[in-house]
């Protein structure tokens, strides 16, 4: 996925959309090395021809290296980040493969496109979806037939629709968001394929086929049903009908990494500035990002899909099953970019592109081919880098790459009308969900806290804080017609679905193929601010209780209740104190486990079926007390605003205990 704030492709939009960037750090980074650079063919080696003024520069080895020399090492030092590889194909042969900087900061070792490994994410799903086409060209597997004749357990229907293949590679199963367990640096918490799949399977939230919603559970299930298909294990078959064949004897999805490849792998870093090298990360759906391969290898990967699944005289995949794979497309919202049969649509300035992008924790890669003109590129970064420094880098490299090797024709389309665009942004106006959500668990907190929020400007444009340029602030999109918009400063386009005149979803490129936005009831649209109010009104509550004591003891004043009045006042503030514990708490760690997916493992279960247990308890009780308090002070003497804030509280533990039931607060278990 491209650009796109969360790891493996993805995982977690939430990452992004509930945290804030940081200021920018002023530090010191490594001290540049010289690029390493692997010969090229000579026949794809001379120097550029000069282009007339208005032709755009020819794409020779000599222009491709001055330009990406000029940018990438600046680039980097700026974002921080330790090393990077870059491979450009063209017409059949590998034009430049180069590192930059360091593949280990502490060894001073420079990152070798031809021998250091990378970890390209979510990029590894192409190799999957490969491996798919290659059974259906074979006739061991449909692309519509119910995946369940190829398991050995049970994926619910529901409504009778079953998922298919083609659900699968187009991301339309319907399927929550999986997150327990995806990325972690203990091999131990690994475990076989058909084990982590068959331990929880998310359920479908949304109508098969009909909703983008980007799945690493769906694609390890591919990655199973090719296994038990092929009587291989998943690395094995990859291996054997993918990699031999093209030569890629420096890649693999093996975990753990054979020892000869691991000691090639270059470390992960978060900041190049630290300067201290990260655990390798496993991944426990192997199938959607474990993949470990050097920028070379990938080169080969990219000629054997730009040649129709040939590659010298070995062939992948059979011209027609090539061609369907690049070009049957399954729509998102409007006309916007599709999702081909496991690559994205990303055509730019008129050239039809596929392309697929991804990120580990520690890892951020990118791969584009330009089908129609033979070429492709693949970046991929060792580290993350300062304030999303890695997707701003690989998004600006393929947009520069395709405007100066690859233009198209100049000018941007009109404005719509004025009334009418001011009209259409007040009904784009609102707040909206991701349909990469995960629903039936405690990770549901995530989508209230992450809710997509489109904004209505006075001269009749729209924003969305969430999409921002390469300079944090957020894109202004301008409507050109009837419900798209494309951005004011750019390319990207945004749509939308209008279902008797109101927008009910709408989604933006790159995001289109893979997700959308669904328009949320002013009800949950209002979850967020209640939440954060009904929070606050405990908070006080627990303030006062202290506060309130120091002042009758400095002041010397008695307590004035006594009774059912005293006992009420006195387990209501324990009640407020409990209920903001519970839910403080579980918000906490939730947030947490975002930012660091370690937490995500199996070491985490114990307190998140504690923190459920707690709220069980914990929310009933506190709102039925809360109750009972409000009933004894409305009955009272007390004074109005003792009766109000009564009031207030009891409607906070009464909406608390909402949030517990429709956020799976309350129960038992430990899979999201």
């Amino acid at each position: 996925m491209r650009v796109i704030p969360f790891t493996l492709c993805g995982c977690l939009l939430a990452i992004g959309l509930i945290s804030t960037p940081k200021a920018q750090e002023a530090a010191l980074v490594p001290t540049a090395v010289p690029p390493t650079t692997v010969p090229a063919d000579p026949a794809v080696s001379q120097l550029p021809r000069t282009p007339s003024p208005d032709a755009a520069p020819e794409l020779t080895r000599a222009d491709i290296e001055a330009w990406l020399d000029g940018y990438l090492p600046y680039a980097l030092d700026n974002g921080d980040i330790a090393g990077a590889v870059v491979v450009v194909v063209k017409d059949g042969q590998v034009l430049l493969q180069k590192g930059y900087g360091y593949s280990d900061i502490e060894k001073r070792a420079p990152v070798d496109p031809a021998a250091t490994l990378f970890r390209p994410g979510s990029v590894s799903k192409l190799f999957t979806w490969t491996a798919v086409m290659q059974l259906v060209e074979q006739g061991k597997l449909d692309l519509d037939a119910d995946v369940n004749q190829y398991l050995d357990f049970k994926i619910p229907s529901p409504d009778g629709k079953p998922m298919t293949l083609r659900q699968i590679m187009t991301h339309t199963t319907g399927l929550e968001e999986q997150i327990r367990g995806l990325i972690t640096s203990r091999k131990e918490e690994i475990v076989p394929l058909g084990e982590a799949l068959k331990r929880w399977v998310p359920e479908r939230i949304h109508a098969p086929g009909a909703t983008p919603a980007y799945s690493n559970y769906a694609t390890a299930l591919a990655g199973y049903i090719i296994q038990r298909v092929s009587g291989e294990p998943f690395d094995v078959y990859i291996q054997r009908h993918i990699f031999q064949p093209l030569g890629m004897d420096h890649s693999s999805f093996s975990q753990p990494l054979q020892p000869a490849l691991l000691a090639k792998m270059s470390k992960g870093y978060d900041k190049a500035s630290d300067g201290k090298a990260k655990d390798y990360e496993f991944i426990s759906l192997a199938p959607a990002g474990s993949l470990a391969s050097t920028g070379a290898d990938m080169g080969r990967f990219m000629l054997a899909h730009l040649q129709d699944g040939a590659y010298g005289d070995a062939r992948i995949l059979g011209a027609a099953t090539a061609e369907k794979m690049h070009t049957t497309g399954q729509a998102s919202v409007g006309p916007l970019n599709r999702m081909m049969l496991g690559f994205y649509e990303t055509s730019v300035n008129g050239h039809r592109a596929i392309a697929h992008g991804g990120d580990t924790t520690l890892f951020h890669s990118d791969l584009e081919l330009f089908l129609d003109d033979g070429i492709g590129i693949f970046v991929s970064m060792n580290s993350n880098g300062r304030d999303g420094a890695t997707g701003v880098i690989r998004g600006a490299l393929v947009r520069g790459f395709a405007d100066r090797y690859l233009p198209g024709p100049k000018g941007r389309a009109p404005a719509l009308d004025a009334a009418q665009a001011k009209l259409h942004a007040q009904q784009m106006a609102g707040h909206y969900d991701s349909s990469r959500r995960p629903q039936s668990n405690l990770l549901s907190l995530v989508n209230m806290l992450g809710q997509v929020k489109v904004a209505a400007n006075e001269d009749g444009t729209i924003s969305v804080p969430m999409a921002t340029g390469a300079n944090g602030v957020p894109k202004k999109w301008r409507e050109i017609s009837p419900y798209l918009w494309q951005d004011v400063a750019g390319s990207d386009r945004l749509a939308a679905d209008v279902v008797d005149g109101k927008v009910t979803r709408f989604t933006m490129e790159p995001y289109a193929p893979i997700m959308v936005f669904e328009r949320l009831s002013t009800w949950r649209s209002l979850a967020l601010p209640l939440l954060a109010a009904s929070l606050a009104v405990l908070l006080l509550t627990v303030l006062a209780w202290p506060v309130s004591a120091l002042v009758r003891r400095h002041y010397r004043a008695p307590y004035a209740l006594s009774g059912a009045d005293a006992r009420a006042h006195r387990l209501v503030r324990l009640a407020a104190l409990a209920v903001l514990l519970s839910v403080g708490g579980t918000l906490g760690f939730v947030v947490a486990m975002l930012g660091d997916l370690e937490m995500t493992g199996a070491g985490s279960d114990k307190w998140i079926n504690l923190l459920r247990l707690f709220a069980t308890v914990v929310l009933p009780v506190g709102a039925a007390i809360s109750v009972w308090n409000a009933w004894q002070v409305l009955r009272s003497r007390r004074r109005w605003l003792a009766k109000l804030w009564a009031v207030l509280l009891a409607l906070s533990c009464l909406f608390l205990l909402w949030i517990g039931f429709a956020n799976h607060l309350i129960g038992y278990g430990a899979y999201y």
